[in-house]
């Protein structure tokens, strides 16, 4: 049975909603990685980088959450679009946008946003500007997109939609309280894909396990290990 290494953050969450949707059986495995579970050698055996989501599919390994979209897709022939090189070529170029732009840059608008040390003051300044404007840049593109296309792949509900969701949704966090009243077509697939029943069923996966709530020094020197070695 396919092993699912997952928590509750937005990357496993694309992944989560595949599976629900699908009806794939599988296994979840939890990775707190405020406690240093991304590390474990047999963890790491799945996802050298280390990071969630993986998937071990009967010793097939897959890593990064877009990746095990597409394989999965593949694999299923389920949520992809008519197979036209058109289609094609939007699946993978949206696709791919979401996996080196929205997702990396959302990341880091959320690390300088919320977690980056308060000590830093104004030396904070810069990266936070840089990655709220980066992230904004990327929703503004979503949203002059969706204005013409129901989904993100024409008329189809795909995988490009899950990983779209899977940050989208987090769009107030990332972005702040405002973001969907900037980006009206933005929230209008979020809230399409968020209705389906599958959506809060991988949300609610993380309740299944006890992970660690609290963001203290231990979790920082563990998340965060860059801190860890610029002080040594």
């Amino acid at each position: 049975m396919l092993k699912f290494y997952f928590n509750g953050a937005p990357n496993p969450n694309k992944v989560a909603l595949f599976l629900e949707e699908s009806g794939l059986p599988y296994e979840l495995v939890p990775v707190d990685t405020r406690t240093g579970d991304q590390f474990k050698p047999e963890f790491l055996k799945v996802n050298p980088n280390g990071k969630v989501p993986a998937i071990d599919d009967d010793g097939v390994f897959v890593f990064d959450s877009n990746a095990i979209l597409l394989y999965l897709a593949e694999k299923t022939g389920k949520f992809l679009p008519a197979a036209t090189p058109k289609n094609r070529a939007e699946l993978l170029s949206w696709l791919m946008f979401i996996a080196t732009g929205l997702g990396p840059y959302s990341g880091q608008a959320v690390h300088f946003k919320h977690f980056a040390p308060r000590d830093l003051g104004k030396a904070l300044e810069y990266p936070h500007n840089r990655y709220q404007f980066e992230a904004h840049r990327h929703y503004k593109i979503l949203d002059d997109h969706l204005a013409n296309s129901r989904y993100m792949v024409g008329d189809t509900y795909t995988i490009v939609d899950m990983a779209f969701w899977g940050w989208a949704r987090l769009g107030p966090f990332v972005l702040g309280d405002d973001v969907f009243t900037k980006y009206s077509n933005v929230k209008r697939l979020v809230d399409e894909v968020s209705a389906r029943p599958a959506a809060p069923r991988a949300i609610a996966l993380k309740d299944k396990f006890v992970f660690k709530a609290e963001m203290d020094d231990e979790a920082r020197a563990i998340m965060f290990r860059h801190l860890k070695t610029k002080a040594a």
